[in-house]
């Protein structure tokens, strides 16, 4: 199954390792969550159907979304706003310190300039506003790359376009010049490894 890099993740479909992929990312998500129900959340590269926003559901008082595209259904759900374009040009639109978390979940690796999303979602948090955000490592670089380029369980194109991997040490240091203070930051490997999974609590710099 061929994507152009201007469709959104999923817009042709899933593979069964899209679907796994997907499942652990949410269970790390539920993990750090705040337990309540009026959050208004973020996430941007949210895919063609949002489905790690949408399961987020019961706990959102709003959801957002930015992509590419957006199934034209999802328009009318109630709770939620989508926004199509790109992440660059979306992010100067959105107001500051209106929601409680920002996602960037399997996003920022495609990024051409991944501080400037970073900087973008410190901009948008609530003071206590959380950041989220999955991406995959340097190991995972191996397993992806063959998964995709050797066995085809995964789409090509979804890896050519990958600008970037991360370890701990490669990511602990865009958050903090963003305004993450080191206190407040989570690092840990998950997925075998193949992936690091951060979150990252505003706090005041005074």
């Amino acid at each position: 199954m061929s994507m152009r890099a201007d469709e959104s993740y999923g817009q042709r479909g899933l593979t069964m390792a899209d679907r796994l992929g997907a499942w652990l990312s949410q269970r790390a998500i539920r993990r750090y969550l705040p337990r309540r129900s009026d959050l208004e959340v973020l996430e941007l590269g949210c895919g063609y159907h949002a489905a790690q926003l949408i399961a987020l559901n019961r706990t959102l008082k709003r959801g957002i979304g930015v992509d590419f595209h957006v199934a034209p259904e999802l328009q009318a759900l109630e709770r939620f706003t989508f926004h199509e374009g790109t992440i660059e040009e979306t992010l100067p639109k959105l107001e500051s310190e209106t929601v409680d978390v920002v996602m960037l979940i399997s996003v920022l690796e495609h990024l051409a300039e991944p501080h400037l999303a970073i900087q973008s979602a410190w901009r948008l948090l609530r003071p206590s506003g959380l950041l989220l955000i999955n991406v995959p490592t340097w190991l995972g670089k191996r397993f992806l790359e063959f998964s995709a380029f050797r066995l085809g369980f995964s789409q090509t194109v979804e890896m050519d376009d990958h600008k970037m991997y991360y370890s701990k040490r490669d990511l602990w240091p865009i958050l903090v010049r963003s305004g993450f203070k080191p206190s407040q930051i989570r690092l840990r490997y998950h997925k075998f490894g193949l992936n690091l999974f951060a979150a990252a609590r505003k706090m005041d710099l005074d």
